[in-house]
C-alpha cells in the first residue's frame, strides 16, 4: 500500500516539476530572450519566427506548431510520455501568454542577458526532461525517427545529428527572415541551454546502456521486448554475496528511461545502472 502511495506521490511531483520547468522556460523566452533579439530553438524557435513574420500571437503560434508533434508523441511514444509532454507544452504555452502581460526588463548588455536567459531556459528544460516530459517537438521527432531506424536496422542511433540538422534549419530561417544578430544571439542561447541540459541530464540525446543484474531475467527481458521493443544481451555473472546470477544489457534512448524504470519496479530483486554511450561500433 505504501509503495503504491509513494508511486503516486512521485508521479504527482514529476508533473509539478515539469510545470515549474515549463514556466521557467516561458519566462526566459518572453521576458529575456525575445526582448534581447534572440529566440528559442527547436519547434519553439519556428513558432517565434512565424510570430515575428506574421504578427500573430506568440502563444497561438506555439500551440499550432506544437500540436502535430504532441499528437505524434502521444501515439508513437506512449500515453505516459504523451501526457507529460502535453502537460509541459500546455503550461509553457500558458506561461507565454501570462508573461507577455507582465512588464519586465533586464537592464544589462544583450550578450549577458542572452547568456543568462539561455541558462534559465536550459534549467527549465532540464527539469522537464529529468522528470520524463518534453516541450520541444524536435526532440519528439528525433525520438520517433531514431526508434523507426532502430526497428528497421537493428542498430542503435543517437538523436544528436537529427537535432543539430533541425536547429540548423531554424537558425538559417532566423538569419534569412529576421536578421543576422538574432540568428547569432539565438545560437548562443542554444549553446548555453544545451550545456546546462547536458550537465543535468547526462547528454539526454545520447544512447543509454542499462545494465541489470538479476537472478530471474526471463520475465524482465520479456517485458522489455514487449513494452520497449528492444532486445537484450544476457551473460552469466557471479556476485561475491548473491552468487550466480545473470547480467542483462539493453540499449535505449533517454525518453525510454521512464518506461524502463517502470519495468524494473514491476520486477523487484534486481540491481541496475545506467550509463551514457557515445558510439556503438559494429
Amino acid at each position: 500500500m505504501n509503495e503504491v502511495k509513494n508511486k503516486k506521490l512521485n508521479e504527482l511531483l514529476s508533473y509539478l516539476l515539469i510545470s515549474l520547468g515549463a514556466l521557467m522556460a516561458s519566462f526566459s523566452v518572453v521576458c529575456i530572450l525575445i526582448p534581447n533579439d534572440a529566440i528559442d530553438y527547436g519547434t519553439a524557435g519556428i513558432a517565434i519566427v512565424i510570430s515575428k513574420l506574421t504578427g500573430l500571437n506568440l502563444s497561438l503560434c506555439v500551440a499550432v506548431v506544437f500540436l502535430p508533434f504532441l499528437i505524434a508523441g502521444f501515439v508513437v511514444l506512449g500515453k505516459k510520455f504523451g501526457s507529460k509532454a502535453v502537460t509541459g507544452s500546455l503550461v509553457y504555452t500558458l506561461g507565454l501568454s501570462l508573461f507577455e502581460e507582465i512588464p519586465f526588463e533586464l537592464n544589462t548588455e544583450h550578450f549577458l542577458a542572452v547568456a543568462f536567459g539561455g541558462a534559465l531556459l536550459g534549467a527549465g528544460l532540464s527539469l522537464i526532461l529529468k522528470y520524463g516530459g518534453c516541450i520541444d517537438g524536435s526532440e519528439i521527432l528525433a525520438n520517433i525517427i531514431v526508434n523507426k531506424l532502430s526497428d528497421k536496422t537493428g542498430n542503435n542511433f543517437s538523436m544528436t545529428p537529427i537535432l543539430i540538422i533541425f536547429n540548423a534549419c531554424v537558425y538559417t530561417a532566423c538569419f534569412l527572415f529576421i536578421n543576422r544578430n538574432a540568428a547569432l544571439m539565438s545560437l548562443l542561447v542554444y549553446v548555453v541551454a544545451t550545456s546546462v541540459i547536458n550537465n543535468f541530464t547526462d547528454h539526454f540525446e545520447a544512447i543509454k546502456q542499462v545494465t541489470i543484474i538479476t537472478k530471474n531475467p526471463d520475465k524482465l527481458v520479456s517485458a522489455i521486448k514487449k513494452e520497449l521493443h528492444k532486445t537484450c544481451t544476457i551473460m552469466n555473472s557471479y556476485g561475491a554475496i548473491a552468487g550466480e546470477n545473470k547480467t542483462v544489457i539493453c540499449y535505449i534512448n533517454y525518453f525510454e528511461l521512464s518506461k524502463m524504470k517502470e519495468i524494473l519496479s514491476d520486477n523487484p530483486g534486481s540491481f541496475s545502472t545506467v550509463s551514457t554511450i557515445d558510439e556503438i561500433l559494429k
